[in-house]
């Protein structure tokens, strides 16, 4: 029997439907009436049905028919069945009719803050049924979801390798210092005029505060910031408290660009950060995916939200 249940023919929805109505409504006229059918094609169903399974699943008690114990066990079971039939054909007439579908997207804090906004309005301008999460980390975690397809696309800061991922390079980003204006500072910032103030830095463990690092080291400078934070407003805020430097990412600094009370100057030699898209290689696009990646893409074009 548990072959057979399983095998090739499967359950008949619509006997499980007659089913479901009998009960439901205590009567075969009456649910052969709901069905708009005849009487005895609904009995003919709740016995193939019996047959199925191999037991009795209806009786009658007097004038109304009840379920058996068999059948009050098969009553559950169907009524989830019949409720996740019903979801899965509303799901494909979404697809049917043009739905989008969900996308997760994952990428640094920096980009979601300063880069995703104006890409998402666009995109949901366009395609107002596109479901789309985006959450927040480093590198490395973005790299290991995408692997493990706990995301669907990531924007993430390179260096990132992965065989099992397509790794496209859309943007370029160039870092800047930030100062209070009490800190004089010349047209272009060294490593050796940075280390000479205090500087806050991105938290330790991600690209961002590495590629910094690593420049720092290029121009012979060991230097221990006097705070690192992983949040790059929490950064600008204690620069604009007078607190010290801090060397951002470009598109953090944008606005800060309009506030009096902040210098904004790029760095010598020039410092700068390649933003990636990865996806896994045998990720299946679908609609709402390809569209999202080609809107990613265009970072890279003039014009795009980034400009």
């Amino acid at each position: 029997m548990h072959e057979d249940f399983f095998g090739m023919r499967g359950l008949n929805l619509d006997q499980l439907q007659a089913f479901l109505d009998v009960v439901a409504l205590g009567s075969f006229s009456a649910a052969a009436d709901r069905a708009g059918l005849s009487q005895p094609a609904i009995s003919l169903q709740v016995r193939q049905l019996e047959r199925r399974f191999g037991v009795t699943l209806i009786e009658r008690v007097g004038r109304k028919a009840q379920p058996t114990a068999a059948g009050i066990r098969l009553l559950e079971y169907a009524d989830q069945i019949m409720k996740l039939t019903s979801s899965a054909f509303d799901e494909m007439a979404r697809h049917a009719k043009g739905a989008m579908g969900r996308v997760r997207i994952g990428t640094g804090a920096t980009a979601c803050i300063y880069l995703l906004p104006p890409l998402l309005r666009q995109l949901r301008q366009r395609f107002p049924s596109l479901e789309i999460t985006v959450s927040t980390g480093n590198t490395n975690d973005l790299v290991k979801a995408a692997e493990g397809n706990a995301i669907d696309v990531g924007l993430v800061t390179l260096p990132a390798s992965s065989r099992a991922l397509d790794i496209m390079a859309v943007l370029d980003d160039e870092f800047v210092v930030i100062a209070p204006r009490q800190i004089t500072l010349p047209d272009r910032v060294d490593a050796a005029t940075l280390a000479s103030h205090p500087v806050i830095l991105f938290e330790p463990g991600g690209n961002t505060r590495r590629i910094a690092d690593d420049w720092l080291a290029r121009g012979g400078v060991a230097l221990k910031p006097i705070m690192s934070l992983g949040n790059v407003e929490a950064i600008k805020e204690l620069v604009s408290a007078g607190l010290g430097c801090a060397v951002l990412p470009g598109m953090a600094v944008r606005t800060a660009r309009q506030l009096p009370d902040l210098h904004v100057r790029p760095l010598r030699p020039a410092l700068h950060r390649t933003l990636a898209i990865v996806v896994r290689k045998d990720k299946k696009l679908h609609r709402g995916l390809r569209e999202t990646i080609e809107a990613l893409k265009s970072l890279s074009t003039p014009g795009a939200p980034n400009a």
